[in-house]
């Protein structure tokens, strides 16, 4: 069984945090292996002091279901401390925030996809951190897809956004503790960073093989079927087809009504997609897009987590709506989305302007994909030299 950073923090406290006043990041997924969560257990010990819990998007609990539901923060009703939103008026934590602590504990789990927020809240709190001069403790988490292979475009810099803040693939196999070091070494590096590793995990695995509990990261990660699709089907969210929020199983179901699933299907059977299946199957999202409309619809049916495409796949299947959709039927989203005004909401998904150029003029998708795997080349030379696992 895998060991979590906070179960070797919790067996032995580092020195430096003992006598503390102690700040935590933290959401659902935040336990210790007797289900025992990060606040209980600290507000709990004896030789540091909670003394302000801090949440990202979806609240301490996963309590917002949608993506732009900001959530407001209180008084703790049991510890007493003050929680703060870094999903509401402030993304990045104020100086009078951190007045109140001595050391910030990140303790949050990812799902390996460069989209996903809590990173991103991650970077906002090193930056904050620098600032304010106090140190920031990351005990590391597993990434649940650590098994599924580099994917996707690697983000450019003029497509920073809260979705995307460092230039690394869509799909890119690192644990939460290993990205504290990426954006140390390539943003702050006067950051006082402390990672605590795992013991037992390796980069080739899933999660399921790791012993650990699956607590939903978010309201919309049920399972680590999500995740394994997630990092390529989550760009259906700049576009008008549902990506299956509103269903029991989002990102592994997507429709619209005026999708044609039999031509789609036909369509996609030529691209002889890797490692996947897919079946027609309609739904009626409960919130979202199309709610309560019925949606012709496909199910993505991962068959083989070694050749897997995620980013690939979700390419395929969205140049594949284009070729078969009716007249201008798909359609990509305008801003803004997840604070951003001004760029569209494919690109700061995708990485840059390019992947939606390629869908949009039907352009070949093989040399996307190889410039994928260029880019991917570059990033593996820097991140090799921090890189804390073993495949």
């Amino acid at each position: 069984m895998v060991q979590t950073g906070l179960e070797q923090m919790a067996g032995a406290l580092p020195e430096a945090i003992k006598g503390k006043r102690v700040g935590i990041l933290c959401h659902a997924p935040s336990i210790l292996s007797d289900f025992t969560h990060i606040t209980t257990h600290f507000f709990n010990r004896s030789d540091c002091r909670l003394a302000a819990v801090f949440g990202p998007q979806h609240g301490i609990s996963g309590q917002t279901q949608d993506n732009m539901i900001e959530w407001e923060g209180t008084i703790h009703p049991v510890f007493g401390v003050p929680v703060y939103s870094l999903y509401g008026e402030h993304r990045k934590p104020t100086s009078g925030m951190l007045g109140m602590i001595d050391l910030m504990i990140v303790d949050l789990q990812d799902v390996g996809a460069r989209l996903y927020t809590y990173v991103w809240t991650l970077k906002l709190c090193m930056e904050a951190c620098v600032e304010a001069g106090i140190p920031i403790w990351v005990p590391d988490r597993p990434n649940p897809i650590g098994r599924i292979a580099y994917d996707g475009p690697v983000l450019k810099e003029e497509f920073f956004t809260f979705v995307g803040g460092a230039c690394i693939p869509m799909c890119h196999r690192m644990t939460i503790g290993e990205m504290a070091l990426w954006l140390r070494s390539v943003y702050y590096p006067k950051c006082e960073l402390n990672v605590v590793w795992m013991k037992g995990w390796r980069r080739d695995s899933l999660f399921s093989e790791t012993g650990l509990p699956w607590v939903l990261p978010s309201p919309n990660m049920p399972a680590l079927n999500t995740a394994i699709v997630y990092p390529g089907m989550v760009l259906l969210e700049a576009l008008n087809l549902s990506e299956g929020r509103g269903t029991t199983i989002p990102f592994e179901l997507f429709g619209a009504p005026f999708l044609k699933p039999q031509k789609l299907l036909k369509a996609l059977k030529a691209s002889a997609l890797r490692g996947c299946i897919l079946r027609e199957h309609g739904f009626i999202p409960t919130f979202n897009k199309y709610s309560g409309t019925y949606c012709e619809g496909i199910q993505i049916h991962v068959t083989d987590t070694a050749v897997f495409r995620p980013v690939e796949t979700a390419l395929e299947i969205i140049a594949a709506v284009m070729e078969t959709s009716g007249t201008d039927e798909l359609k990509f989203k305008n801003p803004p989305y997840e604070y951003e005004n001004e760029l569209m909401p494919f690109d700061i998904l995708s990485g840059d302007s390019q992947m939606r150029k390629v869908i949009t003029e039907r352009l070949p998708l093989k040399p996307e994909k190889e410039r994928w795997k260029e880019e991917t080349e570059t990033f593996l030379r820097e991140f090799s030299q921090i890189a804390v696992y073993k495949e």
